[in-house]
């Protein structure tokens, strides 16, 4: 059970060797971005986070890295990895981890965290906006460029920002918005952008205050298994995802249903009155 799982700094020799093998058992032997166990343990003199979920013989089962640094004068976080064995997925770690991660921040003087995620996953999309409550911040093309990870599927590594604050006021009421954008038939029933839609709509005077950008529910396996339709896929929702923050729209939540064989990212353009949320 998760509560028999303990969430610590990785501080022994044995402890930050695990945390190195389990991101390239993760992300692959060949992947060239591991960080490795000098920087793990150096960067929690400077407010980085190194932490490890362990369960009671000791054994490394998740962890999460990142880098406290300044932006405009404010204490910000960057996390750059969080990975989970497979076997331990259904205990919560991913959250939990998370969470020690805000507190470590907050208690730092942090106002928000970051990170990416590949926005064709969608299991990593409900996680950070519908459980945890963030914002999007930025959408970023090939970020990473192609990379030489498997789970990267040799194609442009678009990437979601994400942004999290460390208040909790502003994350009850992001999850507020998300449990009434749920709750809307209009919304998760709202038109999705295609190509098709974007120049049937052009120079249109008003636009839905719903619409929606479709993804696989199984991004991994499309990226791991049919790297030809995971790049068809790429464009498709680089295409959505840049209209709509063109035309003012943002994430309000994710839609997901069990064994449905697409997910949708709800948009939603500010109405007038309505709160401007956290600051990226």
């Amino acid at each position: 059970m998760s509560t028999d799982v303990e969430i610590r700094p990785l501080s022994t020799h044995a402890e930050l060797l695990a945390c190195v093998a389990l991101q390239r058992a993760t992300w692959g032997e060949a992947f060239s971005d591991a960080v490795p166990e000098s920087i793990l343990k150096v960067s929690q003199r400077v407010g980085g986070v190194a932490a490890g979920a362990f369960d009671t013989n000791n054994t490394l089962l998740g962890f999460v890295f990142g880098l406290t640094g300044v932006e405009r004068g404010r204490i910000v976080h960057w996390s750059d990895m969080l990975a989970v064995r497979p076997e331990a997925r259904n205990l919560g770690l991913g959250r939990r981890l998370k969470d020690y991660q805000r507190n470590v921040v907050r208690e730092l003087g942090g106002e928000v965290i970051y990170w990416t995620y590949d926005p064709l996953i969608a299991r990593n999309a409900h996680l950070n906006f519908n459980r945890l409550g963030a914002r999007l911040a930025e959408y970023v093309e090939n970020m990473y460029g192609i990379t030489d990870s498997v789970l990267h599927g040799s194609i442009p590594t678009d990437r979601v920002i994400v942004a999290w604050s460390t208040r909790d006021d502003e994350i009850d009421t992001r999850l507020n918005e998300v449990e009434r954008t749920l709750a809307s038939a209009d919304c998760r029933e709202g038109p999705v952008v295609t190509s098709e839609w974007i120049e049937a709509t052009a120079g249109a005077a008003i636009l839905p205050y719903c619409v929606r950008i479709q993804v696989p529910s199984d991004g991994e396996l499309l990226l791991t298994k049919s790297q030809d339709e995971a790049r068809l896929w790429r464009v498709r929702v680089r295409e959505a995802f840049e209209w709509c923050l063109a035309a003012g729209y943002s994430v309000c939540a994710f839609d997901i249903a069990e064994a449905a064989p697409y997910a949708h990212y709800i948009m939603t353009r500010p109405t007038r009155g309505s709160s401007p949320g956290m600051r990226p």
